[in-house]
């Protein structure tokens, strides 16, 4: 398992998964307010990474009160999504420039 920091207090992030070609991939069922936040500020702090998001059902609202949906807000925000399985074209794609062993800091278990 692998961990990611991130401010404004340190905080560490650990992927759902990892594809081989370095696509980081954070899976959600319920995409609450606090994880929304913090894939926000992971995604602006580590730019390099190829962060996208699975979700259960996309068209899922972020509250009963809104009218914005899963995959709305992941548009807005620029990451890229799929529903249900991680999509084949993504394990198929190149690997990414970055070397994610460098930049993820190994968990101790």
């Amino acid at each position: 398992m692998y961990r990611l920091q991130y401010q404004p207090k340190i905080r560490n992030y650990t992927p759902d998964f990892i594809l081989e070609n370095g696509i980081i991939i954070e899976a959600k069922g319920w995409f609450r307010a606090d994880d929304r936040t913090k894939m926000l500020l992971v995604n602006e702090q580590w730019p390099q990474l190829d962060i996208r998001l699975l979700f259960e059902k996309a068209d899922n609202t972020l509250s009963k009160r809104s009218k914005t949906t899963y995959k709305e807000w992941a548009e807005k925000h620029g990451f890229i999504w799929a529903e249900g399985l991680i999509p084949l074209s993504w394990i198929n794609e190149p690997k990414r420039p970055y070397n994610i062993d460098e930049i993820l800091i190994k968990k101790k278990r």
